[in-house]
């Protein structure tokens, strides 16, 4: 469960990103977070993980409140939530099965527990074949698929994808749309900010629309309602 309550948040340049934000999200629910260039979108997602916090409000993610939430707790908290994003980040110099193993590393999960998840994982994302693969032998689909991969294999409650598909072909990106809602039908909640009206458009979910740092918008099966 995600609950965001009169959350606002102003940068030290006196520049204000979100205005009284209230929204309420239920486990298993997929949510694409829409809006035109620099209306909020990103400060939205980046405090869902903690990489900001609010200036004022209370913000609820899995029984949390990440407003107040110290921060040598930050790494529990991010155990427990997916985070994908639209340039990748994958090691370079790690293999496919590495990226993805890395995460349960930090955990310190026995070394049996890791091989089985990992390649159930890859298996989800059909990437079981490229495990020996280094990131810059995979197109770009593959990438992500891998950093999808990387963000699930701690079974985590909640994934946030920031723009998942902006770096990629139309095919492409709606193989990876697939596979989110593959990860979402399993009771992963899935919050999405896109800029692809396509999508939005053909796969309905709930949309909630931000504009100026308000929500201007929260509709189940919603459109995405901008001309870009």
């Amino acid at each position: 469960m995600i609950e965001m309550k009169e959350v606002y948040k102003t940068y030290p340049n006196g520049v204000t990103a979100l205005n009284g934000i209230d929204i309420h999200i239920d486990q298993g629910e997929f949510v694409y977070i829409v809006g035109p260039s620099g209306a909020g979108k990103s400060t939205f997602i980046k405090l869902m993980f903690r990489e900001e916090r609010p200036s004022k409000g209370s913000i609820i993610v899995n029984d949390r409140d990440l407003a107040v939430l110290k921060k040598r707790k930050v790494p529990h908290l991010r155990r427990e939530i997916g985070v994908v994003y639209q340039d990748f980040r994958l090691l370079p110099k790690l293999t496919v099965y590495e990226n993805v193993a890395f995460a349960l590393e930090v955990i310190e999960e026995t070394p049996k527990n890791i091989k089985r998840r990992v390649m159930d994982v890859l298996d989800q994302v059909r990437l079981k074949n490229k495990a020996r693969f280094l990131p810059d032998e995979l197109s770009g689909g593959e990438q992500q698929r891998v950093a999808i991969a990387r963000a699930i294999v701690n079974m985590p409650q909640v994934v946030i994808a920031d723009e998942p598909t902006g770096n990629l072909d139309p095919e492409t990106s709606w193989e990876i749309m697939h596979i989110l809602e593959e990860i979402n039908q399993r009771g992963t909640t899935i919050l999405m900010a896109t800029h692809n009206r396509e999508i939005v458009n053909t796969i309905r979910k709930r949309v909630i629309a931000i504009e100026d740092g308000s929500v201007v918008r929260d509709e189940h099966r919603g459109d995405y309602g901008y001309e870009i």
